[in-house]
């Protein structure tokens, strides 16, 4: 390990993001020539010039620019172990731009009550929601994103997991839709119905098709979404009828949701397995202070949205 110095990885992260070794030397407080020497070393221990003249600027070679994004995790989970575990306060410190992939309905329910939690305790935390069109666990590993919420399946085996929250599925219909008028909504008028599907699959199935065909019924799809959003949107504008997760309908902390506009939910006449909806993220990031501020923050949002959600049992289907 003698050979090993972690400066120069420190200041590879900078150079690179810097692209210009004075740049580089003023945000680590070295002279230029300092940081010329530093780059040089650099370069006989990587066997590559990382920084090759083009005009009156430096630019990354292309081994450099492969390194860029490595080179900061790795820097980044070395200051984490090196460093003390900041505490609540130290919160206002944080300075990060963290990437949440999740689904349309976890930000259109959340995003806001999250943002406004974070502007008044870390005011220099930014966000980036990422779509969340399959559960690869890639995203996570490669730290391409820091926290995922969904639905927890079958996550990959290192993967942290913790329940912000139960879901079950819900019927919608326009408001003043017949199915609603006066008669009970029985599986056979809900299954005479045209229905509208989110799914971003190929296969549009779902626990409520199985549930159906238990009882020999079986509905009609007329359209299939990617989103549950434009499931929403269809259902408001004509007579098809759709099944969404509660928590699309509104929360404690979002009460009336712009999606819920011109809609009437109704309990379905099947039963169907509720479901969790979880945070997931990869270990490499638990000694993060900032990303554990997170998760707890956004636990928190969770149990506050739905505090009633964690004490029932999932229903047998």
């Amino acid at each position: 390990m003698d050979d090993i110095d972690l400066n120069l990885l420190v200041a590879l992260d900078v150079l690179l993001a810097e692209g210009s070794v004075t740049g580089a030397a003023r945000r680590l407080g070295l002279s230029t020539s300092a940081m010329s020497r530093t780059l040089t070393r650099l370069r006989a221990a990587t066997g590559d010039e990382l920084l090759v003249r083009a005009g009156r600027g430096l630019v990354p070679t292309t081994h450099a620019a492969s390194l860029r994004d490595r080179v900061r995790e790795l820097t980044r989970d070395a200051q984490a172990v090196l460093r003390p575990p900041t505490g609540a306060s130290g919160v206002a410190s944080f300075d990060r731009t963290f990437t949440l992939r999740a689904s349309e309905g976890f930000i259109e329910g959340f995003s806001v009550p999250l943002l406004a939690a974070i502007a008044a305790a870390a005011p220099r935390v930014h966000l980036r929601f990422a779509p969340r069109p399959d559960k690869d666990a890639r995203p996570l590993r490669e730290g391409l994103v820091d926290l995922e919420i969904g639905v927890l399946e079958a996550p990959a085996p290192e993967m942290r997991t913790q329940l912000l929250f139960r879901d079950d599925l819900v019927g919608v219909a326009r408001i003043g839709h017949p199915l609603l008028a006066g008669a009970e909504v029985t599986a056979e008028r809900f299954a005479a119905c045209q229905h509208v599907v989110a799914s971003p699959k190929r296969d549009a199935t779902s626990p409520v098709d199985q549930a159906l065909e238990r009882l020999g019924l079986r509905r009609e799809v007329v359209v299939v979404v990617p989103g549950l959003p434009d499931a929403m949107r269809i259902v408001r504008h004509s007579d098809l009828i759709a099944h969404v997760p509660r928590s699309c309908l509104g929360n404690t902390l979002v009460p009336d949701p712009p999606a819920r506009a011109g809609l009437q939910a109704f309990e379905l006449p099947v039963r169907t397995p509720r479901f969790a909806i979880s945070a997931m993220w990869h270990p490499r990031t638990d000694a993060d202070p900032a990303l554990r501020w997170l998760r707890e923050l956004v636990t928190s949002l969770g149990r506050t949205a739905y505090p009633a959600s964690r004490r029932r049992s999932t229903p047998a289907s």
